[in-house]
């Protein structure tokens, strides 16, 4: 499955070395976003204002202003809903053939962003943008609504799993994808890395080849406190999947 994309974005365009977007030059992409919070009556009904800042959370992370390089990519909030649905709500998994149809507004190139009871071993889940010509209605972003910034999950609240989750919706693989087996995750400047980060190390080198592992980055495992940056490796696979798959015109 990730092995299509990487071959896809290979035959297309070139790898990561040979195909170099310059960021200063090229146009801002800019996401719309479709906020969809799910509730069992008060219970999930998010403020405007806690939308607002994962919006505000999203932009900082993607143009490199928590501390990692600017991908070019940005997010405008387009509408915001609450739907008071309990089974919903508390099983998005089970339920999101329901709620995405339903809820889902706009086309490739919009971001519908869920929020809802997802759990704490699994704070959210996303759908890859090669697979939205298939199922296009299933497109999106689910997030715990507890992990926005100011949420209630200690170590998970400043809205980086809506960052990570969104960078799979983007076309990022995790940084630890296959290992120390190459390709990796598909970027060249994210050393390979054996195993996720737990918590925050300090330090970590779990693969023979160059790099420590890159623990702080959006795309690994890891407290929030611990998660900073992205590459710009990572911002050109961006650019590349977005042409790839979600560009105005794609898949006639």
């Amino acid at each position: 499955m990730f092995g299509d994309l990487s071959r896809t974005l290979r035959e297309r365009y070139g790898t990561a070395d040979e195909r170099r977007f310059d960021t200063a030059r090229r146009r801002t992409l800019v996401i719309p976003v479709r906020f969809h919070a799910l509730a069992a009556g008060r219970t999930g009904r998010l403020s405007g204002a806690a939308v607002q800042g994962q919006i505000a959370t999203l932009n900082a992370a993607y143009s490199g202003r928590t501390g990692g390089a600017d991908t070019g990519v940005r997010f405008r909030l387009a509408g915001y809903d609450v739907t008071n649905r309990a089974s919903w709500f508390y099983h998005p998994r089970k339920y999101q053939s329901r709620f995405k149809p339903r809820l889902r507004r706009g086309g490739r190139g919009t971001l519908n962003l869920y929020s809802a009871s997802v759990g704490s071993d699994v704070l959210g889940f996303s759908t890859f943008p090669q697979w939205y010509r298939k199922s296009p209605r299933m497109d999106g972003v689910v997030v715990d609504y507890r992990s926005l910034p100011r949420g209630s999950y200690r170590r998970f609240n400043r809205g980086y799993t809506a960052v990570h989750e969104i960078g799979h919706w983007l076309g990022l693989l995790h940084t630890f994808q296959g290992g120390c087996t190459p390709p990796g995750d598909g970027v060249s400047d994210t050393p390979y890395e054996a195993t996720p980060a737990q918590g925050c190390p300090h330090y970590k080198d779990t693969c023979p080849q160059r790099g420590d592992d890159p623990v702080h980055n959006f795309m690994n495992y890891g407290f929030d406190s611990c998660m900073r940056s992205f590459t710009p490796g990572q911002g050109r696979r961006i650019r590349a999947v977005w042409a790839a798959y979600r560009a105005p015109g794609h898949g006639r």
